[in-house]
């Protein structure tokens, strides 16, 4: 199984568990790895046979820049369902970060696979 990646994606979005946080726009950053085969594209050298990463970027940020959670980890289920499901992904393994959401650190958040590779 091949891989496609989507790194670095930011988007503003309200999120969090404070009462300030639900005021305030922050930056979220979303790291993807996208199980495919990519010998198809590779043959027709079609993007109806490829991952369409920019149609997946757009419908990730679209979602997001909509979204008010509380919490990174049920946005992070909610973005891994509509990709696996609105993508025909089969795997994906997700990180969504928060920075500046620990002063002390770099940055926080969390790591999601879902689905299967094989």
């Amino acid at each position: 199984m091949d891989t496609v990646y989507i790194e670095g994606l930011k988007i503003d979005a309200v999120i969090g568990v404070y009462d300030w946080e639900r005021s305030i726009l922050q930056t979220l950053v979303l790291d993807l790895e996208l199980a495919s085969d990519n010998r198809a594209a590779a043959a027709t050298d079609g993007i109806a046979d490829a991952v369409d990463y920019d149609a997946i970027s757009k419908r990730i940020l679209a979602y997001v820049q909509a979204s008010e959670f509380e919490l990174i980890e049920t946005l992070a289920e909610r973005v891994a369902d509509i990709v696996l499901s609105e993508f025909n992904i089969p795997w994906l393994r997700l990180k969504l970060s928060k920075p500046g959401a620990v002063a002390e650190a770099n940055d926080v958040g969390v790591i999601i696979e879902r689905g299967s590779r094989t």
